[in-house]
């Protein structure tokens, strides 16, 4: 079983090896990779933590999990294959669980992050990966995660509408910044919108002045997993499929874009044991990240791009440990501050998600698993995402077998 893991290509670098191949750009690399994995993404934890009744403490647990954990995974892959390797959390993941909170309980929730993670080593070990990815087609999956990300867009438009002197500056720095690609390399348009939008609510009075803000460890919170087989089904596949498909299925390709030949199997087995120890403080499904790899081997030679990745998980760590401070830092920020930053982060993730899903094949099963999904109406117990794939897979099996066809022949 053990014979489809991936061997490195050669002996781990020395520390010597290392700090030769570092430099300033491969640390400005890794400096805005982390820091796009500590503002948008982070803003959307903190959304669906709140959202989902979780405590505070929980929310600084489960980011610590994501980052620490993560963080210490991407360091020893990073240096072990000399290759760009960033591990994150699952982003549609993380939505779709904010979808279950609502008729699940977090200790259910936590016990489907087993099943997962369990899944996900099976499937690493077999070398059936590949295979695994290829069931569901990828317009269906995409139809799914952009009726799972809507609700982001419409929230961040509300959101504008509400409280302008807040969303307003941010959105227009972020449409600057992006419109200016030379000046959005300097300051990446999220990291400006946090900027600006951080300084209107300053001017504006709207942080609270109640809460007090110290720097502080972090003391994980262990939830006891509840194993509910309702939540099993409704979690399992979807987040698996976040994982395998979306998230990991966009980093494979841009690395591999990049010139890199990142290991399919070793990755996945890798994000089943990330994602298993997460589970163990609340985290979320690990992942490979795609937005944070693809800034780190954004330039430079691509044999020293494993540094940029190894900074990656130095900076996560040191973040992971001091999650209070950053979760109580963002929790007494105003809503709206959160809201826009988490929308705009899904923007670009939103629109490849509509792209993807109606551009060619499975158009008719991409609809279908968007509508089911935006729906939201749980049958069984068991929450709409899961029954978007189904219906989705389930329509073009009937009505796009010409699409099947065209798949297996290609």
């Amino acid at each position: 079983m053990f014979n489809a893991i991936e061997r490195p290509s050669g002996h781990p670098p020395v520390a010597a090896e290392v700090a030769r191949d570092f430099g300033p750009l491969y640390a400005s690399h890794g400096f805005i990779g982390w820091l796009f994995a500590i503002t948008g993404p982070v803003a959307i934890i903190l959304s669906v933590g709140a959202n989902g009744g979780l405590s505070q403490a929980e929310i600084a647990s489960w980011i610590f999990g994501v980052f620490f954990i993560n963080g210490l995974i991407t360091l020893i892959l990073s240096w072990r294959y000399r290759e760009p390797l960033v591990l994150f959390w699952t982003i549609p993941g993380t939505v779709l669980v904010g979808q279950s909170l609502t008729h699940l309980s977090f200790a259910q929730v936590v016990g489907a992050f087993y099943g997962t993670a369990l899944l996900m080593v099976v499937l690493g070990l077999s070398g059936w990966v590949k295979r695994a990815m290829q069931l569901v087609p990828m317009p269906i999956v995409m139809g799914m995660v952009a009726g799972v990300f809507l609700r982001f867009g419409l929230d961040l438009v509300r959101a504008v509408l509400g409280e302008f002197a807040i969303a307003g500056p941010m959105v227009v720095v972020w449409l600057m910044l992006t419109a200016l690609p030379a000046l959005g390399r300097r300051c990446p348009p999220i990291i400006g919108a946090l900027v600006i939008g951080t300084a209107a609510a300053i001017v504006l009075g709207k942080y609270d002045q109640s809460a007090s803000l110290q720097i502080a460890l972090i003391r994980p919170v262990i939830p006891t997993p509840s194993w509910s087989l309702a939540a099993m089904i409704e979690l399992i596949v979807p987040l698996a499929v976040t994982v395998l498909v979306v998230q990991n299925g966009q980093g494979f390709a841009v690395l591999t874009a990049a010139g890199h030949k990142p290991p399919v199997n070793l990755v996945t087995v890798a994000c089943g044991i990330g994602s298993a120890l997460a589970a163990v403080v609340g985290g979320v499904s690990t992942c490979l990240t795609g937005p944070t790899n693809a800034i780190v081997v954004s330039g430079g030679e691509r044999k020293r791009h494993y540094t940029a990745a190894m900074m990656v998980g130095v900076l996560a760590l040191g973040f992971g440990l001091l999650a209070p401070t950053f979760t109580t830092l963002l929790l007494i920020a105003p809503k709206a501050l959160i809201t826009v930053l988490a929308g705009l982060a899904m923007l670009r993730v939103l629109q490849t998600a509509f792209v993807t899903a109606f551009k060619t094949s499975f158009s008719l099963g991409a609809l279908i698993a968007f509508l089911v999904t935006v729906a939201d109406v749980p049958l069984l117990n068991i929450g709409a995402a899961f029954w978007g794939l189904v219906a989705g897979f389930a329509i073009s099996w009937l009505l796009e077998r010409a699409d099947f066809a065209l798949v297996s022949n290609g």
